[in-house]
Formats: C-alpha cells, sequence, structure tokens
C-alpha cells in the first residue's frame, strides 16, 4: 500500500454496501477494495440488519430504496443501538427523504447517479472524523458545567451519563462547543462539519442542531447548551436552567 495512503485505511477499515442493484454493489466495492478498504454487500434492508447485527462495520453505505425494508427504515434501527456512520445513496428529487434520512441519524448523502471516486472521498472524510487517530495518544476534552466532550474518544458525558450522538452530531457539538460564545451562521457550519462539496441545504444544519439539543437536553436540569441568534445563526452558551 502506498505511503499516500490514508491513516485510516491501514487496519483494514470494514464497509457494508447495502444496495438491491448488484452492479452499484459491485462498482463500489471495487473502488474502495482498491483504496485498502474490506469490504462486505447486502442487497436488502432484511440482510443489511443481520449483517450489521453479526458483525463490526466501521461505515455504512446504505440505499433508500431497497425490498423487504427500505433506506429510511434500516437507518432508524440502526440508530437505535449504534451510531455507526451511514452514507445514502439516493435518486435525484428525493430531497424529502434525504431531510428524513438526516432526521433519523444519517451522516451525509450522495445522488445517483453517483461518481465512485467522489463516493469514496466523502467515505475517507467520515471516517477520519469519526475513527481515533492511534498516533495520538493525548486526550483532547473539553468540559463545561455538566458537559464533557472526550475528542479523542469521541464520548459526550451530560452530568454523569453518556449519551449517544451520530458522528455529525458529535462534529457538530465540537464546533460549536470549541468556541463558547461566537456564531455561526448555517452556511459556515455546512462547510466545516460536513465539507465544502456537500450539497445539502441549510435546513440539514437544523435538523441536525433540533437533534441534537434534545440529546443534550436528555438529563433533568441540564443548562441549555446551543442557542439560536435569529437571522444568523447559531452559539454555544452555557446557561442554567
Amino acid at each position: 500500500m502506498s505511503g499516500g495512503r490514508d491513516k485510516t485505511v491501514k487496519d483494514k477499515i470494514r464497509i457494508l454496501v447495502a444496495d438491491d442493484e448488484a452492479k452499484i454493489r459491485e462498482l463500489v466495492r471495487m473502488y474502495l477494495e482498491r483504496e485498502g478498504f474490506e469490504v462486505d454487500e447486502a442487497g436488502d434492508g432484511q440482510e443489511t440488519i443481520e449483517k450489521i447485527g453479526k458483525g463490526k462495520f466501521h461505515l455504512v453505505i446504505l440505499d433508500i430504496m431497497m425490498p423487504n425494508l427500505d433506506g429510511l427504515t434500516v437507518c432508524r434501527e440502526i440508530r437505535r443501538t449504534m451510531d455507526i456512520p451511514i452514507i445514502l445513496l439516493t435518486a435525484r428529487g428525493e430531497e424529502v427523504d434525504r431531510v428524513l434520512g438526516f432526521e433519523l441519524g444519517a451522516d451525509d448523502y450522495v445522488v445517483k447517479p453517483f461518481s465512485p471516486r467522489e463516493l469514496v472521498a466523502r467515505v475517507k472524510a467520515l471516517l477520519r472524523r469519526t475513527l481515533p487517530d492511534k498516533d495520538h495518544e493525548k486526550q483532547n476534552v473539553i468540559t463545561y458545567p455538566q458537559l464533557t466532550i472526550n475528542q479523542d474518544a469521541r464520548q459526550v458525558l451530560v452530568g454523569n451519563k453518556e449519551i449517544s450522538l451520530t458522528p455529525k452530531e458529535f462534529d457538530l457539538l465540537v464546533l460549536l462547543a470549541s468556541h463558547p460564545g461566537k456564531v455561526f451562521s448555517r452556511e459556515t457550519i455546512l462547510e466545516k462539519v460536513w465539507g465544502y462539496d456537500f450539497y445539502g441545504d441549510l435546513r440539514t444544519v437544523d435538523t441536525h442542531i433540533k437533534n441534537l439539543r434534545e440529546k443534550l437536553r436528555s438529563q433533568k436540569d441540564t443548562p441549555q447548551f446551543i442557542h439560536t441568534v435569529w437571522g444568523v445563526g447559531y452559539k454555544f452558551e452555557v446557561n442554567q436552567p
């Protein structure tokens, strides 16, 4: 393997490609394996859930339109028990499904027909944000009253209880919590959390903020951490309830 490869592909990262079209699965597998990833396939929603239950995967590429169980249902089932990164494959014109996918916990999406190279780039970008850096021993921890964010372990404690965040929810929280009092526009959040080449709309940010707030306020007497600055965006600030 060449020295230019990402650190994330050195240790055989396992990816599940779930799509009912065999040609798409084969194409995606070929490009991912060329980059050093280990790839498994699923042809429908039920098989996807069964394979995830039996084996450890670092990321799932999930088609929305699948037989037996559709991709949105599968996404919901995955999020009930784990925070594995999820990239949705959607057809053009399925904006409603993409928004719903984000509400259910998806981290990114790619529109069909897609460039395999673009998909691989999105996989790598998402893994860089979600996999721990084994060469970095220092634990980067952000602490506030009743909130602890361990960036290396990607762990969030509200009070003394750990809460489960999706990869994008975690990245969003770190961005805001790292700059208390600073107001971030939705456009800036999209660029910094999803990347400059992300083609989603501003509602993507609003949906993730809504979900993140609900999880952070899951404990009694938890402060309000994320505040809306009307007409501008969002900021992180600790106000006691």
